[in-house]
């Protein structure tokens, strides 16, 4: 049996449906009605968002077909008020591990696509990734999501071993307490295999919508090329027990506003269909050139700064529960500028080749290695350093995972005061093991800076003194202290 011929029964069921959850007429209906809205029409929808609920999406539409600048910049103030409200000044952190850049897919836009022969082809051994876990550890990283190319090297048997590996290591102070996975569409008995592992959120980007795009970016006869496995795949991750579930979209594929109506409409989906349960981060990333891939020089759909930016508020507004990343795909400058209108995750310190925390310092040093270029190559110590500048708090924190605060549970905890309760106080926790074990010594300044002014923030609360105590216990040197 060939590796498609193994999913095929798979597929069928979903050629069964007469219709998915997307309908691109609807959609396009819905922009068009709203092409020129009123003031009054954004307003009346911003006061919606301001009760901090998921919008619908002829609300959505409304916010994404708005141009006018005053309330645009309307837009953006309130996106950053449901973010501090939701998920409070925290920036949460991250490294990307690449496992293998084999793949039985030809997507036009991806180096790592089958067809590209500039590309060096390798999947990690065990000892490999070991040795790209301990630099990663090395550098102060505590959560990481784990991407593989999609071939019979790289099936759940395999990712549940990698798995394993990434959580075996560990050294004086460090080891990955939170595994994400990034990987192809599976079957509900293969996520259960994942979820008995310990995997965090599973992952799984549509890339895009659009029906006749996909089919387009997705040749036919390849795994990738049925759109409507890829799309449920989070219905079966839920059925699997995997309740906490990542979604996104490759932006530049197609138009951007169709494509922020996808995500909004697999959001109520999940939510309709799973007790309320919709996805538990949102990514967003926009297309980059890849040695090899001449469609991602020049993609017909590329997003210009400000519409992307606009984008970002847009996704805020909308879903304002949903975790947002906004990954190093971007320039540090349009990072910084975005950051404030929802985003909740970064990833820093990056490198995206099959072996390159090994090889290389920075992002973009092993060009037939990486799937595409990074816009910000800096060091995870370079952009703590900056987040505390921006008077935000750097997390590193996993510690709803580990506590079983994910998917329906998490949902509710997230509309209470739980954020200024749990999440800064683990987040003050794990930015001082960061300044004990790895920061520079510019950065360790600004960041104690940083942890005495979110330490103030509690006095006269009952917290405060377990703050005050899990604090020296860490510089005792205990670790891995949480609420």
């Amino acid at each position: 049996m060939s590796f498609l011929e193994k999913y095929q029964n798979e597929f069928a069921e979903y050629d069964k449906l007469d219709h998915d959850f997307i309908d691109d007429d609807k959609i396009w209906a819905q922009l068009n009605k709203w092409e020129n809205p009123s003031r009054g029409d954004v307003r009346s929808v911003l006061k919606k968002a301001e009760q901090c609920v998921r919008l619908d999406p002829e609300e959505t539409a409304i916010l994404l077909q708005n141009r006018d600048e005053a309330t645009i910049q309307e837009m953006y103030e309130l996106a950053h008020q449901l973010k501090e409200e939701v998920y409070g000044d925290r920036i949460v952190f991250f490294a990307p591990l690449y496992i293998s850049d084999e793949c039985a897919n030809n997507c036009k836009y991806c180096g790592f696509r089958s067809s590209n022969k500039a590309v060096h082809r390798k999947t990690l051994s065990m000892d490999e990734i070991e040795q790209e876990v301990r630099v990663m550890i090395g550098e102060g990283q505590k959560r990481t999501v784990l991407v593989y190319g999609e071939s019979p090297k790289t099936e759940a048997d395999f990712i549940c071993e990698t798995i394993k590996k990434v959580y075996s290591v560990k050294t004086q102070h460090g080891e990955i307490r939170r595994a994400n996975i990034n990987c192809a569409p599976l079957t509900v008995d293969e996520l259960k295999k994942l979820k008995a592992v310990g995997i965090g959120t599973f992952q799984v980007f549509q890339e895009t919508y659009h029906h006749p795009t996909y089919r387009e970016m997705h040749p036919e006869g390849t795994i990738k090329g049925h759109y409507r496995w890829r799309l449920y795949c989070m219905d079966r991750a839920q059925q699997a027990g995997v309740d906490d579930n990542g979604i996104g979209v490759l932006f530049g594929l197609y138009d951007w506003r169709f494509e922020v109506m996808g995500l909004l409409y697999h959001t109520i989906h999940l939510e309709e269909t799973f007790n309320g349960v919709g996805p538990h981060t949102i990514s967003f990333p926009r297309i980059n050139p890849a040695t090899g891939t001449p469609f991602s020089e020049h993609p017909e759909y590329a997003v210009s700064d400000s519409d992307f930016k606009k984008l970002v508020a847009v996704l805020r507004l909308s879903v304002p529960y949903t975790g947002m990343i906004c990954t190093a795909r971007e320039p540090e400058e349009v990072r910084r500028e975005v950051l404030p209108l929802g985003v909740s995750q970064i990833d820093a310190g990056t490198r995206i080749g099959v072996g390159a925390y090994t090889q290389s310092k920075r992002a973009n040093e092993l060009p037939d290695k990486e799937q595409f270029s990074i816009g910000d190559s800096r060091t995870l110590d370079d952009v703590v350093k900056e987040i505390c500048d921006m008077h935000c708090i750097p997390s590193f924190c996993t510690a709803c995972y580990r506590a079983g605060r994910t998917g329906e549970q998490f949902m509710k905890v997230a509309k209470s005061r739980f954020v200024h309760n749990f999440c800064v106080p683990n987040a003050i926790f794990t930015l001082k093991e960061y300044l004990l074990d790895y920061a520079s010594g510019k950065t360790r300044l600004r960041g104690e800076e940083t942890l005495k002014q979110h330490i103030e923030q509690f006095k006269g609360e009952p917290v405060y003194d377990t703050i005050l105590k899990n604090l020296k216990r860490i510089e005792s040197g205990e670790r891995d202290l949480r609420l």
